[in-house]
C-alpha cells in the first residue's frame, strides 16, 4: 500500500475473525511505534500487546460502556495494544504534558502500521484505568493513555465523509480558507 493509502483505509474496526496475527507483522507495528518523534527524544510510553483471553475479558470489563462493541472488540481481537505513559519520564511546555502527546504519536503509527499489514483496528480511550492497571500490573507512576484491539477485519467499513478543508484548515490567519486550489506558492 502507499502511504495515502493506508491513510485512507484506515477506520475504526470493532468485529474481528478469528485469525492469528504472526509475529514478524506485530513486530513490525511495534518498531513503526517505537520510530515515533517525541519531546526531546525522551521515550515516556510502553506498549503492552495481550493476547491471552483472560486478559482480554479483563480489558473489556474495564471498558466504560461494557456492553458496546468497543468491549466485545477487545474480546474477539487476536490481539490488542495499550500504551502507557510515566508522565516524570517527559515534559511539560505551557502546561501541554507531552506524554500525552507522545504516546498518541506511537500509538498512531502503530495504528497505521496495522493497516499497512492488513489489520483493523479501534482507538479506545475511554476506559477504567484502575482496572487496567490492576489487570497488567502497571507501575503507578504510569498513565493508561490508550488501547487498540487488532486484528483481520470482519466488517467492511469506509471512512466517513470527507470533511470540507475550508471548514478546518485556514491560511494566514483564522477564517481565512484554505482551499486546494490557492493561489499562494510556497517557498522552496
Amino acid at each position: 500500500m502507499q502511504f495515502y493509502d493506508v491513510i485512507e483505509k484506515r477506520t475504526s474496526i470493532k468485529k474481528f475473525k478469528n485469525t492469528n496475527i504472526s509475529k514478524d507483522k506485530v513486530d513490525r507495528m511495534i518498531t513503526a511505534a517505537m520510530m515515533a518523534p517525541s519531546w526531546k527524544n525522551q521515550t515516556s510510553y510502553k506498549f503492552i500487546i495481550i493476547d491471552d483471553e483472560n486478559k482480554k475479558n479483563e480489558l473489556a470489563n474495564a471498558i466504560a460502556n461494557k456492553t458496546d462493541e468497543a468491549s466485545q472488540s477487545i474480546k474477539d481481537a487476536p490481539i490488542v495494544a495499550i500504551v502507557v505513559a510515566n508522565p516524570n519520564e517527559s515534559g511539560m511546555v505551557n502546561e501541554k504534558e507531552y506524554y500525552l502527546v507522545d504516546s498518541a504519536i506511537a500509538m498512531e503509527h502503530f495504528i497505521l502500521a496495522a493497516t499497512e499489514e492488513g489489520y483493523g483496528t479501534c482507538w479506545i480511550g475511554a476506559f477504567d484505568e484502575n482496572s487496567v492497571k490492576n489487570a497488567l500490573d502497571i507501575p503507578k507512576d504510569y498513565k493508561v493513555i490508550a488501547m487498540t484491539p487488532v486484528g483481520e477485519a470482519q466488517e467492511n467499513k469506509e471512512h466517513y465523509d470527507k470533511k470540507d478543508i475550508r471548514d478546518y484548515v485556514f491560511i494566514n490567519s483564522w477564517n481565512k480558507s484554505y482551499t486546494k486550489k490557492s493561489n499562494s506558492q510556497y517557498k522552496n
